[in-house]
C-alpha cells in the first residue's frame, strides 16, 4: 500500500494511438485523469473504458492546459505523463518504492528515452532528457510557455531524481515528423522568440542550421544512432532553419 497518494495526469488531442498505452502504464496509480481538448476520434472513449476521468478543456496552451489537468487530480502528489509517453516497467516500480515512504522530496526529475521511427535514441542530446514529472502540486506549476514547457518547482523546494525512463514514441512516420516541425515547433518557437523581442539574420537564417547539424551529429555523437541519427540532426537542422525564417517573416510582417 503506498504511503502518498498519486494522480496521473494527460492531455490529449486525437489520441487513439496512443491514449491505451499511456494509460494501461499509469495503473499503478490512485487515478488516471484525462485532460481532452476536443478529439474527434476515439481518444475520450479509450481512456472512459480503461477507467481514466475523462474532462474536456478548450486549448489553452501547453502549459496552461497541464495545469488545468494538475488542478483538477483529486491528489496533491502527481504524475504528469504525455499521450505519446510510457511509464517503464522499471519506472513504476520505482515510484511505487518511493510512495512507499512518508518522507519524499517535493519533486522528481526522470530521464526520458526516445523511441524514433522504432529506435531507441541515445546520443544526439536526445538523452537523458530530464523531465521533472513526479511532483507535488503545492510546491510549484506549470510555465506558461507555448511551447517547451515544463513544471516548475517554489524556491526552496528539494528535488531528487529518478534512474528509471519514461519512454517517448515520438514520430510514426518520417512525414509525421516534417509536419511536426511545419506546423507546431517552429512556428510556436518563433512566436516565442518574437515576444521576446528576439531577432534573426540572414547569417543567423544560413549558419543556425549548419550549426545546429553539425553539433547534434557529430558533436553529440548522433552518429551513433545509424541512419535515425542522421534524421534526427538533419530535421533539427530544418527546424532551427525554419524557426528563423518565420522570425523573420513575423518582423517583416510589422513594418
Amino acid at each position: 500500500m503506498l504511503a502518498v497518494k498519486i494522480s496521473a495526469v494527460i492531455i490529449t488531442l486525437n489520441e487513439e494511438q496512443n491514449i491505451a498505452r499511456a494509460i494501461r502504464s499509469v495503473r499503478w496509480a490512485d487515478e488516471v485523469v484525462v485532460v481532452d481538448s476536443g478529439s474527434t476520434d476515439s481518444t475520450r472513449q479509450i481512456a472512459s473504458e480503461l477507467g481514466a476521468r475523462v474532462i474536456e478543456q478548450e486549448w489553452l496552451g501547453f502549459g496552461r492546459q497541464k495545469q488545468f489537468a494538475v488542478d483538477a487530480a483529486a491528489n496533491d502528489f502527481i504524475f504528469s505523463l504525455d499521450a505519446d509517453e510510457e511509464a517503464s516497467e522499471e519506472l513504476s516500480a520505482e515510484i511505487r518504492q518511493l510512495l512507499r515512504h512518508d518522507s519524499i522530496s517535493d519533486g522528481y526529475r526522470i530521464p526520458r528515452l526516445a523511441v524514433y521511427l522504432g529506435r531507441e535514441i541515445r546520443h544526439g542530446g536526445w538523452y537523458p532528457d530530464f523531465q521533472l514529472r513526479l511532483f507535488d502540486r503545492r510546491k510549484g506549476r506549470w510555465s506558461d510557455e507555448v511551447i517547451h514547457e515544463s513544471f516548475k518547482l517554489d524556491e526552496g523546494a528539494c528535488s531528487g531524481q529518478l534512474h528509471n525512463d519514461i519512454l517517448h514514441f515520438t514520430c510514426n512516420d518520417i512525414s509525421e515528423h516534417a509536419r511536426m516541425i511545419q506546423e507546431r515547433y517552429a512556428p510556436l518557437s518563433a512566436r516565442s522568440m518574437y515576444e521576446k523581442g528576439k531577432r534573426t539574420s540572414v547569417v543567423k537564417i544560413l549558419a543556425a542550421p549548419v550549426f545546429s547539424f553539425f553539433r547534434d551529429y557529430v558533436l553529440r555523437a548522433g552518429f551513433l544512432d545509424g541512419t535515425q541519427g542522421v534524421m534526427i540532426a538533419g530535421f533539427g537542422a530544418y527546424n532551427v532553419f525554419l524557426k528563423n525564417a518565420f522570425l523573420w517573416q513575423m518582423h517583416r510582417a510589422t513594418k
